[in-house]
């Protein structure tokens, strides 16, 4: 029998009073948000995180799996290497088994000019002491014995890896709990309490929570709460579709990343399957208005990306902005975004995986899944205050990127609330570009 995601996601003990006031509040419990709470409640500071749903039901859970530094934007790169540093860590540092294993990420291509991007990459990458590796034909053959295609070249990551979406999140979150974090499920927040033009509150659908610092950490959903207050965030979902098989032969110990499929092997001998860059694209009424701040990113990418009416998705994300706080809200009516998977994207990617590894080819689909990506213009997450409202910040706009940079993108979400050094400049992750037109194309080099 397959299991809807929610039935396989590690569960977490939720708290049942609403604490009357709090040093931080943290709304969304995807792994950025979790992990920034366990990095406030570290520090000693009272943290409350609200989450509409589930802690990681929706795309913290949803996603490959892979921990990499590799392929990064340049700006992302130094916080990529923290957070392959706090996964290694993981298990050691809250006592759970999250899944981390340093397997390696392996890029191929038969594309000489792709072939020629990574090595500019691998070389801007060594500055910051990552340390990939172009592969000629012979190199790519010895990571992966099982395949029978031939690859011009490829790019290798020894140190990156892979942990398990269905566990992180629940054990940050669990985590800091212990510390002293209140966690409470099932409590949507409506929207924020401004008092002499700054934070001074949360409005949540089991109350209001005091407070003076805000962490927006809502995936797909942080947009919508943004309009709520005037606060405008270009950020669009793309719907990615995502199979698991049943258990079969190892094929290769990396992550690997073919043109037609990419790969992860499970803890119980199956392999993760998906299509890189390629999903959805539900046209909403956010699509006219981000348009023009997307349009670069959507040429460059648009062979890849399949273009659908959004009539599901116009509920939740495109109506009135203007509810009040005293009755239902839209995240109350979708505690979580579960999208059907694209069968026929899937098929596609499982016939090139079996035809690349014959190993492969009695796998067998043991379940497959949707989940919506919140993507920003140059695929660079916003983490960050917001000036023009005090008290108020975001970590949001992952990409696709969120599952392994999150612990470390908690880490940088609560320095920025505290006021505390942060891990790494936060320039690249500033806020004001979504307004101003700064930056809004992807810069990695590939």
């Amino acid at each position: 029998m397959v299991l809807p995601m929610r039935q396989l996601l590690d569960m977490v003990s939720s708290d049942t009073a609403l604490p009357a006031a709090a040093d931080v509040v943290v709304i969304g419990g995807g792994i950025a948000g979790v992990s920034a709470a366990y990095a406030l409640a570290k520090r000693g500071v009272s943290v409350v995180l609200v989450e509409k749903g589930q802690v990681g039901a929706e795309q913290s859970s949803r996603n490959w799996g892979w921990c990499r530094q590799q392929g990064r934007d340049k700006g992302e790169i130094p916080l990529a290497r923290h957070a392959i540093g706090m996964w290694a860590n993981m298990k050691s540092e809250i006592g759970v088994d999250v899944g981390w294993e340093n397997t390696g990420v392996l890029f191929v291509s038969n594309d000489l000019a792709q072939i020629a991007s990574w090595q500019r990459w691998a070389d801007y990458a060594r500055g910051h002491q990552v340390h990939s590796r172009v592969l000629d034909t012979t190199g790519v053959a010895a990571l992966m014995p099982g395949s029978t295609a031939k690859w011009t070249g490829g790019l290798h990551t020894p140190s990156d890896g892979k942990a398990e979406p269905s566990r992180a999140a629940p054990a940050i979150a669990a985590a800091a709990r212990r510390l002293g974090a209140h966690v409470l499920q099932n409590c949507a927040a409506r929207g924020l309490d401004i008092q002499g033009g700054r934070v001074a509150g949360l409005v949540t659908e089991k109350g209001t929570i005091r407070t003076s610092s805000v962490l927006l950490a809502g995936g797909a959903w942080s947009t919508l709460f943004c309009r709520r207050h005037g606060i405008r965030l270009p950020q669009l979902s793309v719907r990615a579709s995502v199979l698991r098989t049943t258990p079969i032969p190892q094929l290769a110990a990396a992550n690997v990343a073919t043109p037609g499929f990419c790969m992860r092997r499970t803890e119980d001998g199956g392999y993760v399957v998906a299509m890189s860059g390629t999903g959805t694209f539900p046209v909403t009424p956010d699509t006219l208005r981000y348009m023009f701040d997307f349009w670069a990113t959507w040429k460059a990418r648009k062979a890849k990306l399949k273009l659908r009416p959004g009539l599901d998705f116009l509920a939740p994300f495109g109506g009135n902005a203007n509810w009040g706080m005293d009755a239902e809200t839209p995240f109350e009516r979708v505690r979580m975004l579960d999208p059907t998977p694209d069968d026929k994207l899937l098929t596609r990617g499982l016939v090139s995986f079996k035809e690349t590894f014959p190993a492969a080819a009695g796998a067998r689909i043991g379940r497959t899944w949707g989940g919506l990506i919140d993507a920003t213009p140059d695929a660079v997450p916003v983490i960050d205050a917001v000036a023009t409202l005090p008290g108020f910040f975001m970590a949001t706009g992952f990409s696709g990127h969120g599952f392994g940079l999150g612990p470390a993108a908690g880490h940088l979400a609560a320095d920025l609330v505290t006021g505390a050094t942060p891990i790494v400049d936060p320039t690249p992750f500033r806020y004001q570009r979504m307004i101003d037109g700064s930056r809004l194309a992807p810069d990695s080099g590939l």
